[in-house]
């Protein structure tokens, strides 16, 4: 017998017929058990790829679901004052009421976890290891070309010690290293020369960031304690971020933005 006929007989005994939806719903449904045998088969270039894809995938999920869920933070309630006199006991507090509402604070401890700021230059033009690193030629002819002279500004810290030359990959010039920047408040229309503290980010490499290197938009860490700036609890500021509006390297000098 024919399939078609097998399945047709089939159908007109049992008065079944699966239509197109179904089977697509049951594909579906049976998606997930497909995706975790390529997880467990997929090896090389190919399963990074597909772990990749898995990853963004589920982190727009959970973030989907995240924003459907209710935030409920207190807010003072403005509405009606009461007619009448109040007791003492009363006059001190506020009526609350729910809000579906994040705290600025919790919006702003995210952007700093997530590394976004609001920066005064937000797009600059991404400086490629070619025009940061030179190739230094080493050994006995010159042959050998693994170590790499940083061509721009960078901050070391203090106490920092050179490596041996036999293991020194990354060589940063004594000429290129900067102590100092001069930061301007944008409230207080001020310039003030202040230590850096480090750097926290260069757009343009998280290597780059390792290394210390400073160029055009790169956020550095500063020490803003002699400006006197303190916090809502009283306590002095110490360190604050800054972002450099200039380049370094062609003006011998750190020109940078507070980010207040």
């Amino acid at each position: 017998m024919p399939q078609n006929e097998h399945i047709e007989l089939f159908q007109k005994r049992y008065g079944f017929r699966m239509d197109y939806q179904e089977r697509q719903r049951k594909k579906k449904a049976r998606e997930h058990k497909l995706q975790s045998k390529m997880a467990q088969k997929l090896i090389g270039i190919k399963g990074k790829i597909f772990a990749k894809k898995r990853y963004s995938e589920k982190v727009q999920l959970k973030r989907t679901i995240k924003a459907h869920e209710e935030k409920k933070t207190r807010k003072k309630d403005e509405g009606k004052v009461p007619e009448g006199a109040m007791p003492a006991y009363l006059l001190d507090r506020e009526n609350t009421s729910q809000a579906k509402l994040l705290s600025s604070m919790v919006k702003q401890k995210r952007k700093e976890k997530a590394g976004k700021w609001d920066v005064p230059l937000p797009k600059v033009r991404a400086q490629s290891e070619a025009e940061v690193f030179r190739v230094l030629k080493t050994g006995k002819s010159r042959r050998k070309g693994w170590k790499r002279l940083v061509t721009k500004v960078c901050f070391v810290g203090e106490g920092f010690t050179r490596k041996p030359p036999k293991y020194e990959r990354f060589v940063r010039p004594m000429a290129l290293r900067f102590k100092k920047a001069h930061v301007t408040h944008p409230e207080l229309k001020a310039t003030f020369c202040l230590p850096i503290v480090g750097v926290k980010k260069n757009p343009s490499s998280p290597m780059f960031t390792s290394l210390g290197v400073i160029t055009k938009g790169t956020i550095i860490e500063v020490n803003v304690s002699e400006l006197g700036l303190v916090t809502q609890g009283g306590k002095v500021v110490w360190g604050k971020y800054a972002q450099v509006t200039n380049n370094p390297e062609n003006d011998g000098c750190i020109n940078a933005i507070l980010l207040v």
